[in-house]
């Protein structure tokens, strides 16, 4: 039996949504070089994982090339979380403390990635401090991310903490691979109160909605919003 709680829950669904973002990888061009060094190159198809939610983490993944789902949960309660490119550094904080990994990364397009597997890499790190501790700093950004976005949208109404994970999730494609759901989880908020955002933000015109995806169509209008 799953005895973690809804908190914890949350707290690991955010966690996971900033897996892959590179402006919390701090790395030089050097340090990747060095890294890639020790890694084996794979490929993936759409639809195959770089790893499953629980997996030993024994490796850490760099995507090279392609668009990576980040989900937890099983198939009949999935709840995709964030879609990570190229740049992007997967699954490192579960293989740096040798736990299971706590979400799954799933291929959406064809996708080239560096294995980095946990015995090659730490004897580097040792030998490398100034890469260790930028590569710590970029997992501690990650979770004072986290940290910031949940005290910032504390004090927030529904439809402005809708509004404010939209804008954030949309920024530069407008595209949002969000089920309600999973807005709802992230929040802490009943899906019936997504919904009803969602229903007053379609209803002015500022997005459309699809199965498990949102598209902002104004999103200055989203930003009042999410300020109000």
């Amino acid at each position: 039996m799953d005895m973690r709680s809804q908190p914890d829950d949350q707290h690991l669904d955010w966690l996971a949504r900033s897996f892959g973002r590179p402006e919390y990888m701090p790395l030089t061009t050097a340090d990747l070089e060095l890294l890639i060094r020790s890694a084996e190159l794979v490929s993936k198809y759409p639809g195959t994982h770089l790893f499953k939610e629980g997996d030993e983490g024994t490796a850490a993944f760099l995507v090279e090339s392609g668009e990576v789902e980040i989900y937890r949960g099983t198939e009949s309660s999935r709840r995709v979380v964030s879609r990570s490119g190229a740049g992007s550094l997967l699954g490192d904080v579960a293989m740096l403390r040798d736990r299971p990994q706590f979400a799954s990364a799933q291929a959406v397009s064809r996708v080239r990635a560096f294995a980095l597997q946990r015995h090659l890499v730490l004897p580097v790190l040792a030998e490398n401090p100034e890469l260790a501790l930028r590569w710590l700093a970029g997992a501690l950004s990650r979770m004072e991310e986290t940290q910031r976005r949940v005290l910032h949208l504390i004090h927030k109404t529904v439809l402005s903490q809708v509004a404010d994970l939209l804008l954030e999730e949309s920024s530069g494609t407008g595209e949002v691979y969000l089920s309600q759901t999973t807005v709802a989880n992230l929040l802490g908020v009943s899906r019936q109160s997504v919904n009803e955002a969602l229903g007053r933000l379609k209803d002015q015109q500022i997005v459309e909605t699809g199965y498990r995806h949102i598209r902002v169509v104004d999103g200055a209008k989203l930003a009042i919003v999410s300020d109000s």
